[in-house]
């Protein structure tokens, strides 16, 4: 089992944590979020986050949505988009940042090790067409897409694809992206249908989602039944899997266990992705699991 934690991208910074926050700088703007895992003390002052922060999202607590909570943004700098560069080896991405009602700004900097991850593999390997479900804003198929490969992107809304298309603009790089908005499982079952197959498979599935016409998503529910479905999908002989996970009752452990007893790969890496704030704290974001099957 293996920590990933990202140390070298220049334009983000966990800075402290503490008290169920975090403070981090993405690029030039410094925000500060709520973080249910740092259950310990902040190693700086509360004025000194004041002095640092352009903006704050608050949770609202009176939510009916059990999963994933709306809230809202205090806003110290008038600035409500700006663009974040990624560069490593050949790889260099931008992406189109912005305050979300959910607290996200659009990218998830400890995925950046994985990223890296694709980049490496795919280019070493010359592994060809992706799946990457759940995509998000795109930073994993564009690391594809960036090392040679062709990506089919699936998300269920229709805003957060249209966001990923901007990232790739903003990025430069070529249109060899299948864009999809439609429900995860509803599309991988079709994909059987068409015998579709895939080279490599991304997922990065959320603790709880809805589809597009309103299908619920539960990660302890559905993630096996995906999973197996995925194995339909993979080239046999040469593949890779890259699953993320994000829910506190799914860890690194049941991913692996749970990935070994429906692919039977011969290797397989997992753990947490993690960040080290300035002030020496490190935060675990979620697990990870994959493995690259050559022959």
């Amino acid at each position: 089992m293996t920590n990933l934690k990202v140390l070298n991208w220049k334009e983000y910074e966990l800075i402290d944590s503490g008290n169920k926050e975090k403070i981090e700088r993405f690029g030039h703007l410094t925000i500060i979020r709520p973080e249910p895992q740092a259950l310990w003390n902040k190693r700086m002052s509360a004025e000194k986050w004041e002095q640092l922060a352009d903006a704050k999202f608050t949770r609202n607590i009176n939510t009916k949505n059990n999963y994933e909570n709306e809230g809202g943004w205090t806003f110290y700098n008038k600035k409500k988009e700006w663009l974040l560069p990624y560069h490593y080896k050949k790889l260099s991405l931008i992406f189109k940042l912005k305050f979300t009602n959910f607290g996200h700004v659009g990218v998830f900097p400890e995925q950046a090790e994985n990223w890296n991850f694709l980049y490496d593999t795919i280019t070493t390997h010359k592994f060809q067409n992706i799946l990457n479900l759940f995509a998000y804003t795109g930073g994993s198929s564009l690391s594809a897409i960036s090392a040679g490969a062709s990506v089919t992107h699936l998300d269920s809304v229709s805003t957060i694809k249209e966001w990923a298309v901007e990232n790739q603009n903003l990025s430069h790089l070529p249109n060899n992206i299948r864009w999809i908005v439609d429900d995860v499982v509803k599309f991988v079952k079709k994909e059987i249908t068409r015998g579709k197959k895939y080279d490599g498979i991304i997922l990065d599935p959320p603790a709880y989602g809805r589809g597009v016409n309103g299908e619920k998503w539960i990660l302890e529910e559905h993630l096996g039944e995906l999973l197996t479905l995925c194995h339909q999908l993979l080239q046999k002989n040469k593949n890779f899997l890259l699953l993320n996970t994000y829910s506190v009752g799914i860890s690194s452990i049941v991913g692996k266990t749970l990935i070994e007893s429906i692919y039977n790969p011969n290797n397989v890496e997992y753990g947490e992705l993690s960040i080290v704030s300035r002030t020496k704290q490190e935060i675990p974001f979620g697990t990870f699991t994959r493995f690259v099957t050559l022959s």
